[in-house]
């Protein structure tokens, strides 16, 4: 089942050399950088004559994901949508899948001739570049991770929303993090990868509620690595990705690639590590998305035994990194451990990713189905502690026919139906990822902020002179009263505030009279940046022809 299927640059080569000439020509405006943002479409789209609702909609349709640019592919969509328009069909998202774009005749742009003959040296040097490695067609944001740039880029420069959020990030979100530690208590500082990184799907669950056959459905063949079964077969995180070649990379490995979004893991040490590896294969969607496959949660007597990791801290640190949890359960598996009771407490802060999925669900009949959901719902409730009722979607996930003898005409439609909704959600992952981007930038730096009180007004409490060890213990014993007052002085959401024994734990490793006071400088940066350079942000690379 290929959920993006795509018709990106389904055109003769003939074209697509003519498409990468107009590209190269209509690039000069972003100084060759391989991107065209608004401003180069509004000066190059218009020849084609199109009206602006027309080309508001091409726009939308070939920056599908709001990146706030097009790439080369992303061109040659839009040109195709053009040319469409042209012949009269109707701009929809989905024209392009169902149009003959083998035989589609390049659009017309009338003045393009004399631009293209007047730009002609420019235009060789163009396609040199584009028949260039993928080093040479890195952003220029890629140098802003590095220690040693010091000239500071100005935010005209940047080309799209992600190269925006990562300058604002070094100069200004970046400084208060590392004054106050944030890396040690929160969450590791971000790197380039981590802004470039994939939009990612984690599977939760217990042992055999069909994690791993969930991700075999979708990709209608299974990865390396993957073993299926009734008892605990997975016993390790995998990350299931796209490569050129099928192959499993152990996590050691993997931690330490730079174009990769998980060196932060390195700080669960080598326990975890050797529980950890990337599965690659070629696939069409997992270069949209990656899935990442966990051990089942432990249940039972089971639970008792130790891994030889932080498995709930694990799983906090890929929620954040997430753009969708799924959590499964199967009609006869609905008791929530203990160990599960952790993990979904890890998740915390992060409730608008979560979707609960009832798989399995063609195993007992419609009555026992209904009491199956009314149970799960309320041992739910019971964890979650919220009075919101969570999504749940109710289906049987794998490449078996759903039993119809036991689910009945009904349950077989209510499974198709459901079945189409989450896989709707799915879909919208890859084009949400830049709004989930800057949401999960925002709550960073929201939670940097608080970070900062915290630790400043700690630092205040402490003594100049005398008794510092027994201030120290004081203060860490007495933390929920501190966090009261943090957020009293400065006015704060208590919903904001990090797990009290976390922090406390954390803390115990620390003098507090080291840690810094409060820089009013560096948090006046963040909400400037919150409240005027992330707007304009968004502004300057929204869709140009509103």
């Amino acid at each position: 089942m290929n959920l993006m299927a795509s018709s990106r640059a389904s055109c003769s080569k003939e074209q697509q050399k003519i498409y990468q000439q107009w590209f190269a020509c209509a690039d000069k405006g972003s100084d060759g950088d391989g991107r065209i943002t608004g401003n180069d479409a509004l000066k190059f789209f218009a020849m084609s004559k199109l009206s602006r609702p027309e080309l508001k909609q091409v726009w939308a349709i070939a920056d599908s994901k709001r990146q706030g640019f097009l790439d080369l592919l992303d061109f040659i969509s839009a040109m195709q949508l053009v040319a469409l328009a042209q012949a009269g069909y109707e701009i929809t998202p989905d024209v392009l899948s169902h149009a003959d774009l083998e035989n589609l005749k390049l659009p017309v742009m009338e003045g393009l001739d004399a631009l293209l003959a007047k730009s002609k040296r420019s235009a060789k040097k163009s396609d040199h570049r584009l028949d260039a490695s993928p080093q040479h067609l890195l952003p220029a944001s890629a140098a802003w991770f590095n220690s040693k740039a010091s000239k500071k880029v100005p935010l005209s420069s940047v080309t799209s929303i992600i190269d925006g959020l990562k300058k604002l990030y070094i100069e200004k979100l970046k400084p208060l993090e590392v004054a106050y530690q944030f890396n040690e208590f929160v969450s590791p500082l971000l790197t380039n990868s981590d802004f470039d990184a994939k939009p990612m799907v984690m599977l939760l669950g217990q042992y055999s509620t069909g994690k791993t056959t969930f991700i075999k459905h979708l990709l209608q063949s299974s990865y390396p690595g993957a073993h299926i079964g009734p008892e605990p077969t997975t016993d390790r995180f995998v990350v299931v990705t796209s490569g050129p070649d099928e192959r499993s990379i152990p996590g050691n490995t993997i931690a330490v690639q730079a174009h990769m979004p998980y060196h932060g893991l390195t700080a669960y040490g080598t326990g975890f590590l050797s529980k950890f590896e990337c599965s690659q294969m070629p696939h069409p969607l997992l270069e949209h998305i990656n899935f990442i496959d966990t051990p089942g949660v432990l249940s039972g007597e089971k639970q008792r035994t130790q891994r030889s990791y932080d498995f709930t801290g694990v799983t906090s640190w890929f929620a954040a990194k997430c753009d969708l949890i799924l959590l499964l359960f199967d009609p006869y598996k609905l008791d929530i451990s203990d160990e599960f009771k952790r993990v979904i407490g890890s998740l915390h802060g992060h409730d608008d990713k979560i979707r609960v999925v009832l798989n399995k669900a063609d195993q007992v009949d419609t009555q026992q189905l209904m009491r199956v959901y009314g149970a799960l719902l309320w041992s739910l409730g019971k964890v979650l502690n919220t009075p919101e009722v969570m999504r749940v979607y109710i289906g049987s996930f794998n490449d078996k026919p759903v039993n119809e003898a036991a689910s009945g005409p009904i349950g077989k439609e209510l499974f198709v139906r459901e079945q189409d909704d989450l896989l709707s959600d799915l879909k919208d992952i890859p084009k949400k990822a830049c709004d989930r981007r800057i949401n999960e930038f925002v709550k960073r730096a929201r939670a940097a902020k608080i970070h900062a009180y915290i630790i400043s007004h700690l630092r205040k409490e402490m003594p100049s002179m005398m008794g510092k060890a027994k201030a120290q213990q004081r203060l860490i014993d007495n933390l929920e009263d501190e966090f009261v007052k943090v957020q009293k002085e400065f006015h704060l959401p208590p919903g904001d505030f990090p797990d009290v024994e976390h922090f406390r734990e954390v803390l115990n490793g620390y003098n507090i009279d080291k840690f810094e006071k409060l820089k009013h400088k560096m948090i006046q940066a963040v909400d400037d940046m919150l409240a005027y350079d992330i707007p304009e942000l968004l502004n300057r690379f929204r869709n140009p022809y509103d």
